[in-house]
């Protein structure tokens, strides 16, 4: 059987390209003042009013209609905003999830009453989401899934807990998968999606500090929390294929090649800067246009992504692939970087600024993070093996 993966050339519209030098401007404004090492967080750096500006500004739900507080426009326009955003170092994980899967979930899937309760208020930069799928003693293997809610009175009862959701401590609403029927041996069967209003009683959130010092990530519990019959999206059972077409979001913008820009764009000025009337150290100069010219390929893919996103399909295998070659090359650049200023730290005796250096630190402290957040690299390469008829 020949299964093809192809990514056809696709071209962001003249319309969506005109929103550039307006978000540009305004990222501008609001954080040319941060050093690189503060803008390199920033699908980690949470600043709610920056997230409220960006919605009144309508950047937030681009891609939603009208009729829910969004703009009506396409992928392409997010795109560019998106773009924007993490090559500068925005902080934008306030309204990062929301915008991105759980608004158009919330769109595709839900009702009008739940479309009405949160669409709004996410475009406007006043509710924020987070993801709950990976669990205590699951590892990558998200169909094991031990979190479950039974009918009572009322509603849905929900007990379990969920591990490494971010930003859990300051969302006002967690997207949840649970389980509605059968066991874990059932796998993908009996999987659901659930809204958890966070400020509902019994639940506890607990945060996890990670390497850097940061405390993103927490430990959700649920002890016999209530929720209301409309906080089910869609139809019951049908978790598991919400959230692959969830992923697919997630897997394959932006977020997937700009990681590191801040630390390239550092590195890149100081080559630039430090060079003078000779030469910047050629060694450099070759690891660095190395490393542009696997991101200008993976961009050209995930636009390719983008296109058919836009054009309605949910392209699950393709975004997979660009996850994990873009979190290969992520992976890489601090690496690189890393080892090229240890074998010469001085350059060609000009030494690299302490903002560049403070910045590596950082990156280098994440970038194990990159090939996690989305699935794993193994658990990617097992999709990509599968829909490639490999295994």
């Amino acid at each position: 059987m020949t299964i093809q993966l192809d990514f056809p050339p696709a071209r962001i519209p003249d319309a969506d390209e005109a929103l550039r030098p307006k978000i540009r401007a305004f990222i501008a404004e609001r954080i040319g003042r941060y050093p690189a090492e503060e803008r390199a967080r920033t699908c980690m750096a949470f600043d709610a009013q920056f997230s409220r500006e960006m919605g009144e500004h309508g950047w937030i739900g681009l891609s939603l209609p009208e009729r829910w507080g969004g703009q009506g426009r396409g992928a392409f326009a997010r795109y560019v905003v998106v773009e924007e955003l993490l090559a500068a170092g925005a902080p934008v994980s306030a309204h990062w999830i929301a915008d991105r899967q759980s608004g158009p979930l919330i769109l595709k899937y839900g009702t009008d009453t739940l479309r009405a309760r949160h669409l709004p208020g996410i475009c406007r930069g006043e509710q924020f989401f987070c993801i709950g799928m990976s669990e205590p003693n699951s590892g990558s293997d998200l169909a094991s899934v031990g979190t479950r809610a039974r009918r009572g009175d009322g509603g849905w009862i929900v007990n379990g807990r969920k591990i490494w959701t971010t930003n859990a401590h300051r969302s006002h609403y967690m997207i949840a998968l649970v389980r509605t029927s059968g066991s874990a041996a059932d796998r993908h069967a009996g999987l659901s999606q659930m809204i958890v209003d966070l400020s509902a009683p019994g639940v506890t959130v607990r945060q996890i500090r990670d390497l850097t010092g940061d405390a993103h990530f927490n430990e959700v519990f649920f002890d016999d929390v209530l929720l209301p019959d409309e906080a089910l999206i869609g139809e019951e059972g049908q978790g598991w294929t919400q959230a692959n077409a969830e992923l697919a979001f997630e897997r394959s913008g932006p977020e997937r090649l700009l990681s590191a820009q801040v630390l390239v764009d550092e590195w890149f000025a100081w080559l630039r800067g430090s060079s003078g009337s000779s030469d910047p150290p050629a060694a450099q100069v070759a690891a660095l246009g190395a490393i542009y010219a696997r991101l200008v390929t993976l961009r050209a893919m995930s636009l390719a992504v983008a296109a058919r996103i836009d054009a309605g399909e949910s392209p699950m295998l393709a975004a997979a692939l660009v996850k994990d070659l873009g979190t290969l090359v992520e992976q890489e650049i601090p690496a690189t970087l890393a080892d090229l200023l240890a074998e010469s730290p001085d350059g060609r005796g000009t030494r690299p600024p302490a903002v560049l250096m403070r910045t590596l630190a950082y990156v280098s402290q994440m970038s194990p993070t990159f090939s996690l957040r989305g699935g794993t690299r193994e658990i990617l390469r097992g999709v990509i093996a599968r829909g490639l008829a490999l295994r």
